[in-house]
């Protein structure tokens, strides 16, 4: 195996389409504790949220009926995992119990994760390792 001719520091952001950007802003910001950054330069063109270094960019979908996530036989990203630590993995799947989010656990045997949808679909993932 070659080594590339560069180090990467990790992932800047994900790109999102949602139905309406601030919406999602909120909910990203308000659910997952994430927060707005760089309003002041764009707005919401793209609204950005994140934690740490890594952000989301949520723009709006464009034409007039947004069509779903797609099934697990596209080629697209499944889903977006947030890693928590196990303190933190406990408090968010009570808290996002307690707003009525339904999630579904599944135990990775060197990890636990919850999925959950986001208000356009999207899968979110929030998962703890064992070591």
């Amino acid at each position: 195996m070659s080594t590339p001719p560069f180090t990467l520091d990790g992932i800047d952001h994900v790109a999102l389409s949602v139905r309406d950007v601030d919406r999602s802003a909120a909910w990203y910001c308000e659910v997952l504790g994430l927060e707005r950054r760089y309003e002041d330069a764009w707005g919401s063109h793209p609204a950005v949220v994140g934690i740490g270094t890594t952000s989301l960019a949520l723009f709006p979908v464009t034409g007039p009926v947004p069509q779903p996530p797609p099934g697990r036989d596209v080629l697209a990203m499944r889903h977006l995992a947030f890693r928590a630590s196990r303190t933190e993995f406990d408090h968010a799947r009570a808290a996002l119990e307690a707003r009525g989010i339904a999630i579904e656990h599944q135990d990775h045997q060197i990890s636990e994760s919850i999925y959950f949808n986001d208000p356009d679909g999207h899968e979110i993932e929030i998962t703890t390792y064992y070591t």
